[in-house]
């Protein structure tokens, strides 16, 4: 099985491991963000624009990511999780996606936030609306992440990204385009300031760096 590359740089994210389960989780108390969305939506071009290389694996077809794939970053990690409403999987799939997904963002520990990516041209739709009610159940905060922003003038993405917070009642909605390599840092600032920092401050338990078993190693660095 081919797996995701390690990033080249050691700063920023690295390909830490794979999951088919919550069992096969990597061990540590290190927070992590899960990133999930819509089957294509952009969540492995997200994860290589915010490690600023291809360490995730990427594909035209949807559905392609079957596993919990975990990408370490100084003091947290990023989750990228298998994608949902790819309706040609059978129904033996959609149940495996459903045993993974439903036991990870309901009982790991570790969790501690949620970010929603969509292509920026779909509407809210049932499930993302079941996604934060069931991640609410944890009050565990949550962000929208708009994706091939390129595709419309910025203008129209700005236009987008407002009526979707209304709708959607999430309280902060950022937009990228891999393209014009846009969004990434804003994403990555936002989530160490809003939601890594002040568990950081708040537990001095939590490592300042990701070696793979939840052990502090080196400090490198704020992300």
């Amino acid at each position: 099985m081919n797996r995701p590359k390690k990033s080249l740089n050691p700063h920023k994210m690295q390909y830490l491991a794979s999951a088919v389960d919550l069992q096969g989780c990597p061990e540590g108390i290190v927070p992590e963000v899960a990133i999930v969305g819509r089957s294509n939506a952009g969540k492995s071009t997200l994860i290589n624009g915010l490690a600023g290389s291809k360490i995730a694996m990427t594909s035209s077809t949807p559905g392609k990511t079957r596993m919990l794939n975990f990408y370490s970053m100084p003091r947290y990690r990023f989750v990228d999780m298998p994608g949902y409403g790819f309706a040609a999987r059978s129904g033996d799939e959609r149940d495996a996606w459903r045993d993974m997904i439903e036991p990870y963002l309901g009982a790991r520990e570790a969790l501690a936030a949620l970010l929603i990516i969509m292509d920026i041209r779909r509407d809210w739709s049932e499930d993302e609306e079941n996604l934060v009610k069931w991640i609410s159940r944890r009050q565990l905060p949550v962000a929208v992440i708009l994706t091939k922003a390129d595709k419309m003038s910025r203008g129209e993405a700005l236009t987008r990204s407002r009526k979707l917070q209304q709708v959607s009642g999430v309280g902060k909605v950022l937009i990228t385009s891999s393209l014009k390599k846009e969004g990434f840092k804003e994403i990555e600032d936002f989530v160490f300031d809003t939601w890594i920092k002040p568990i950081d401050d708040a537990s001095r338990g939590y490592p300042d760096s990701d070696d793979g078993n939840g052990s502090s190693g080196s400090d490198e660095g704020d992300a």
